[in-house]
């Protein structure tokens, strides 16, 4: 019975390192472009975002308020944009590039720039309103003074 004899090749089959770390690197350089793309094509994501976080640390002031029976004042830097919790160690910050507005009771503006809602131990405060705008759009976060209730609505010019 006649064998054939083949000859094996020298040649394995998948990937080179190189052909590896040129992937990889294509995959790294996507990643780290995406987020700044994704961000600029939808600025309103973010004002929402921002004004969603501004309204959390709100209710957070006011379970402050009511938790400890005593008075917890929510302040905001309009120039910086940085708002925290009077006598807490949190902070938090709003967007860049963005116009704010607060409208709160004149015994809560602390300065030109500074201002604040103040909660009472039954849930009530001095009420006030955090308007951020970008362009022709935006969104106000309203804090209702009888009851404390916290509101995040679209904002558009009058």
């Amino acid at each position: 019975m006649p064998r054939r004899l083949k000859r094996r090749s020298q040649r394995q089959d998948g990937f080179t390192l190189v052909e590896l770390i040129v992937v990889l690197a294509i995959g790294g350089l996507l990643l780290a472009l995406t987020p700044p793309l994704i961000t600029a094509a939808l600025p309103g994501v973010e004002l929402k975002a921002g004004a969603r976080r501004a309204a959390g640390a709100l209710r957070q002031t006011r379970e402050i308020a009511v938790a400890s029976g005593i008075e917890a004042t929510w302040l905001v830097d309009i120039e910086t944009g940085r708002y925290r919790i009077e006598g807490q160690g949190r902070q938090g910050g709003l967007p860049d590039d963005i116009e704010i507005e607060l409208i709160a009771a004149q015994d809560e503006l602390r300065s030109e720039s500074l201002g604040g809602i103040r909660f009472f131990p039954d849930g009530s405060s001095t009420g006030g309103r955090l308007i951020l705008k970008r362009g022709e759009g935006g969104y106000q976060v309203g804090v209702n003074w009888l009851t404390g209730r916290i509101l995040v609505v679209d904002w558009e010019p009058e």
